[in-house]
């Protein structure tokens, strides 16, 4: 997103959410991307049920700008050919128009940070979508979902339902997340850095 928000911008963003499709995997760490489009839907009052670009999607407005809501169906390790072909489909600029809500288990549960033009940090979707848009130039925002407790099999973790103590912090992890693309697309990406990645830094 540019720094400053540019009012007469009449394109919608596209804001995505990676997870697996499948009730199996609903509440699990992989998922919270997933779950985190649920909760922008919820307060947009659309449900995300339209099947375009091999996502289930839905159109909002936030900030006075449309913004479709998007959960990949292709799987995690090939979010990005979805993530591709919503971007052209909608002719949209990724480094301007992309926002990405991805779990991360290099941060602790309950963290949350923005960051762009960053590697996949071996991340499966992230790096699907890297690989079919040709760019790191887009923003994600980082959901931290690692235990107290070391985990030995990171895949296995991320796949494993939540507790209902994680549960009640993700909870909480959802409303922030939901706040940060609201600042994303009314103050820019430079705000909401500087806000949210200022404020974990001080926890």
């Amino acid at each position: 997103m540019a720094d400053e928000v540019d009012e007469e911008r009449k394109g919608p963003a596209l804001v995505v959410g990676l997870g697996n499709p499948g009730i199996e995997y609903q509440f699990t760490p992989h998922n919270v991307g997933f779950l985190a489009i649920d909760r922008l839907a919820e307060q947009g009052g659309v449900t995300v049920n339209n099947r375009r670009c091999r996502a289930l999607t839905a159109t909002t407005r936030i900030a006075g700008r449309d913004v479709v809501l998007a959960k990949p169906e292709t799987y995690m390790n090939l979010s990005g050919v979805s993530v591709r072909d919503l971007v052209a489909e909608y002719e949209m600029q990724p480094e301007s128009d992309l926002i990405v809500i991805q779990d991360e288990l290099d941060f602790p549960l309950g963290t949350l940070r923005i960051h762009t033009r960053r590697s996949s940090a071996g991340h499966n979707g992230i790096e699907s979508i890297i690989g079919a848009l040709g760019t790191q130039d887009f923003l994600r925002i980082r959901m931290g979902v690692a235990p107290e407790r070391k985990v030995e099999d990171g895949e296995r973790y991320l796949l494993a339902p939540l507790s209902k103590a994680a549960l009640a912090v993700v909870d909480g992890m959802l409303d922030t997340a939901v706040e940060a693309v609201k600042v994303i697309l009314t103050e820019g990406a430079a705000a909401a850095m500087n806000r949210f990645n200022r404020k974990e830094e001080k926890a």
